[in-house]
């Protein structure tokens, strides 16, 4: 008699595991375990999301002695559970575009079975969720983020506002929310009938004290009470939004006051300032537990290309990672890193945007930047600038050989200066 074949080809990882789909209002949970007679049991129930609802479910998890539950969601749904769930057992976020892509499981009640199913044989994947209070850092600096857009925002409507009158402040300042920009906005605001030069002399700050007359120039329009009522309007909100701006800016350095020294050394880093660094670190968090290595890092933020090859051809390396928090705030600090005179992130932008464009060359200048963060994180290193002549230095063996073939090509001979 042949022997049976016993061989199991999925291990179970976990004998008590709970799977959860989550939505606005209900919550579809499935119970795996293992009776005491060695057979796997299912368990479904549903659950509301009121906080005595999120209690029961709490509590029924922890009757069954659930060690761990992974949950599906869309948007913000997962945090109230997350919430209640996060001192007692441990829970995996899953990204529904890792599980959802199989025909056939299209209710509630069947997502909940299918996800406690691949958590039973370790086959999904958590979320990073970073510790509470890293998360608390992170609603403030996005919160501040969200804010200077808007700023931003009603500042662009200020300038259009002026066109449409035809103000033309912003074309003699640089800066229309200058002190000088701003005064001239208040003597608008004043509905004199004839502003005189000697007007525009008093609200003239710095440099701009020698262009009275094109001031005078660019503030003759047609400026009706219509859009004096709009101006007061968009300042009213502009300086709100500065005080909010302010107020956040002051509650961020409170909280992370005792991690000044880490940013401090993050600061050092070309294109970053404490705002910057207080943002990237609010999204990273202080030990970097989560990523093992600076490439896992590195797939996580998309900064990195993506890993796209079948059957020996190479297809599109566009990372799957769109719309991160982290990506963007990279890109922003690149930019102003490529803007250091004589720092190697320059002279590497420009090497790069010759051959790449300057869209791939800006992620890769953000790939090494976080590479750097990295490095300052995990290990306490400090950031030590190569300069814009590393490049040079790097490739001299193959630079000389180069120029030592053309010279030959042209009937010539390379001989060093000092022998």
């Amino acid at each position: 008699m042949a022997k049976r074949n016993t061989t199991t080809i999925l291990e179970v990882m976990y004998s008590v595991c709970c799977g959860l789909d989550i939505h606005k209002k209900t919550i579809s949970a499935c119970l795996l375990y293992t009776d005491k007679h060695g057979e796997q049991q299912i368990e479904i129930r549903k659950f509301g999301t009121f906080m005595c609802d999120l209690m029961h479910l709490r509590d029924w998890l922890l009757e069954h002695e659930c060690p761990i539950v992974a949950m599906e969601s869309t948007g913000i749904y997962w945090r109230p559970i997350h919430n209640v769930l996060e001192d007692h057992v441990k829970v995996v976020l899953v990204n529904a575009r890792h599980i959802k892509n199989v025909p056939g499981r299209k209710t509630d009640i069947k997502d909940s079975k299918w996800l406690a199913g691949l958590l039973r044989h370790g086959l999904v994947r958590g979320s990073y969720i970073p510790p509470k209070e890293v998360r608390e850092w992170r609603d403030l600096t996005r919160l501040r983020k969200q804010y200077v857009r808007s700023l931003s925002d009603y500042k662009r409507r200020t300038q259009k506002l002026f066109e449409s009158a035809n103000i033309k402040i912003d074309s003699v300042a640089s800066d229309l929310f200058g002190v000088t920009g701003r005064n001239l906005m208040t003597l608008l605001l004043e509905n004199k009938k004839d502003i005189t030069p000697d007007d525009i002399k008093a609200c003239a700050k710095g440099q701009l004290k020698n262009k009275v007359e094109e001031m005078h120039k660019s503030i003759k329009g047609f400026f009706t009470d219509h859009h004096r009522n709009l101006l007061r309007s968009l300042l009213r909100l502009i300086n709100s939004l500065e005080i909010e701006i302010e107020n956040l800016n002051q509650r961020i350095h409170s909280v992370m006051s005792s991690n000044k020294e880490l940013i401090d050394q993050m600061s050092q880093c070309p294109g970053l300032n404490e705002i910057s660094s207080s943002a990237i670190l609010a999204e990273l968090g202080i030990t970097l537990e989560t990523f093992p290595t600076m490439e896992a890092l590195s797939s996580w933020s998309g900064v990195c290309p993506g890993n796209n090859e079948s059957a020996g051809k190479r297809h599109s390396g566009r990372s799957p990672v769109r719309n991160h928090h982290l990506k963007t705030l990279l890109i922003e600090a690149a930019w102003s890193a490529i803007k250091v005179k004589g720092s190697y992130y320059k002279a590497k932008y420009y090497r790069l945007k010759a051959r790449r464009g300057s869209n791939k060359a800006i992620v890769a200048i953000a790939h090494r930047l976080l590479k750097a963060i990295y490095h300052i994180i995990k290990n306490g290193a400090s950031y030590q600038e190569l300069g814009q002549g590393h490049l040079i230095r790097k490739d001299k063996g193959a630079r000389l050989r180069r120029l030592q073939k053309q010279a030959q090509e042209f009937g010539f001979r390379l001989v060093p200066v000092n022998p």
